[in-house]
């Protein structure tokens, strides 16, 4: 019997941008043992996406060409693999996929059960499919930086950069569940909607006081979660405690070098890349203050499937405030 065909977006190079997406059917994907499989409801896209498409990671990623680009979904379980007993068709769900095999992009997708959990009918499709990659992250960095949750403990100085982006925002409420005095940085535009989120200070990075990172109640930061790039390591040093701790969620190669001699140096002030390593729990922990309404989805802007090109094309572009959407 013909495999049953769907539609789907892939490239088959490094590069290209949006001209590199292309429009193909390719054979439904049949779950594995432990995956369920999905129709794919709304994709969020974030900027990890296009680096992947541009070759940063090489060559560990993609798996391999061709690929359709994305991780994040929220979606109606179809199928079930043998073991699999969780979810039952007709289930509506978010799901965290590899970036190795990606396959956000097209109208069914698997998905690993231990990786996807209930969307509560409290969170709507577009606000639950921006939650799997970037709210994890959110939520392990701000956890790396020792900060409870019930906000008990000392208060934090903590200062978050790039704070209206697709992670930043996330950051900063969850940041704001503790006992934190959070300094951000954004665009000149943002800042409003970043004090909105819950930030105490808010610094334009364009301007010279934004762009030395000093606190205007002149704080020394404990932790930076550090969700931008091509910040200079002595700013941040400046701006440190005795023992603050940058905590970098875009790790390159300087980064890692970084790293790695700050800790045959034993330093006091360490730069810390962060890989992110899901958890279950942590992706329903996400889920759950997003049920509660603690975490809010903000979404920059939403594309139907047809116009899914001109949703790359604004993650691309680096100034998307929250999550870009794709709706099927």
């Amino acid at each position: 019997m013909a495999a049953k065909l769907m539609n789907a977006i892939q490239y088959s190079r490094y590069g290209g941008g949006t001209t590199a997406l292309k429009r193909v059917k390719i054979a439904v994907p049949d779950p594995k043992a432990d995956e369920v499989l999905l129709k794919v409801e709304a994709v969020s896209l974030n900027a990890f996406d296009w680096k992947i498409q541009k070759g940063i990671p090489r060559p560990i990623l993609p798996g391999k060409f061709p690929y359709v680009p994305g991780t994040d979904v929220a979606g109606e379980v179809v199928k079930v693999g043998s073991s699999a007993t969780k979810f039952k068709a007709g289930d509506k769900v978010l799901a965290l996929l590899s970036h190795a095999t990606g396959g956000a992009l097209a109208e069914y997708t698997v998905a690993k059960e231990n990786m996807t959990v209930a969307k509560p009918p409290e969170v709507s499709v577009a606000e639950g499919a921006g939650l799997p990659l970037a709210a994890l992250t959110a939520h392990t960095a701000v956890t790396h930086a020792n900060i409870k949750l019930d906000g008990s403990g000392e208060t934090k100085n903590v200062l978050i950069t790039a704070a209206s982006g697709g992670v930043g925002h996330y950051v900063v409420q969850i940041a704001k569940l503790g006992n934190t005095h959070v300094t951000a940085t954004c665009g000149a535009r943002n800042l409003e909607f970043v004090k909105g989120l819950g930030a105490d200070e808010v610094l334009d990075y364009k301007t010279p006081e934004g762009a030395s990172l000093r606190s205007p109640s002149g704080k020394k930061y404990e932790y930076v979660i550090h969700c931008a790039m091509d910040i200079p390591w002595a700013t941040f040093a400046l701006n440190l405690s005795e023992t603050g701790k940058v905590i970098d969620l875009t790790p390159g190669l300087g980064t890692m070098i970084r790293f790695a001699t700050q800790k045959l140096t034993f330093s006091k002030k360490p730069l810390v890349p962060l890989i992110l390593s899901p958890k279950t729990e942590n992706f329903e922990y996400v889920v759950n203050l997003a049920k509660e309404g603690k975490l809010k989805t903000v979404i920059d802007s939403k594309y139907p499937w047809s116009k899914a090109e001109d949703a790359w094309s604004r993650i691309i572009s680096g100034h998307a405030m929250g999550k870009v959407i794709i709706e099927f």
